[in-house]
């Protein structure tokens, strides 16, 4: 554990702050201060919660479109299926955009995923054929697409080099 303790300086203006830190590694896991401190433990942590927060958001949109293609009462059933419809075209979009910086990649599949919803909801309102639950499966199919074409051709560059090593 680490405990902050900022103490002003004795003139009274603020602007000579010390900075006190005492790890208390009695109260830790076993880990010496030297394990605490240092920036590695922390990443690793980041490294090990990112799968985690992927498996909840496949979840929550499973729950999402599920709820919607079944027509559930829920008050969970609109956020649920609003983030479906946001992250499905979202991750199809950032997958095939595995090369682009991290940011230009999150930019650019939030504003494709608004862009494809836009794009679902206008042409079945323009041939009249509106519905929610054909909203959501025509966002997925259009999601799942790219999604599948980025799997297959990963497989095939895997393929094209252990055929040459």
């Amino acid at each position: 554990m680490q405990t902050t303790r900022f103490k002003p300086s004795s003139s009274g203006t603020g602007q000579d702050i010390e900075q006190h830190t005492e790890i208390d590694t009695a109260i830790d896991t076993g880990q010496d201060a030297g394990d605490i401190t240092g920036s590695e433990g922390g990443q690793d942590r980041r490294r090990d919660l990112l799968p985690l927060l992927a498996g909840v958001a496949v979840a929550v949109g499973a729950v999402g479109a599920t709820l919607a293609l079944a027509d559930l009462a829920s008050p969970l059933r609109g956020p649920f299926t609003l983030f479906f419809l946001l992250a499905a075209p979202g991750a199809a979009i950032a997958a095939a955009l595995g090369t682009l910086a991290p940011w230009g990649r999150v930019v650019a599949s939030v504003a494709g995923a608004v862009a494809v919803n836009l794009l679902v909801a206008q042409g079945m309102l323009a041939l009249h054929m509106w519905s929610v639950r054909g909203g959501v499966v025509t966002v997925t199919a259009l999601s799942a697409l790219p999604l599948l074409l980025v799997v297959a051709v990963r497989l095939h560059r895997r393929t094209a080099r252990r055929r040459t090593t």
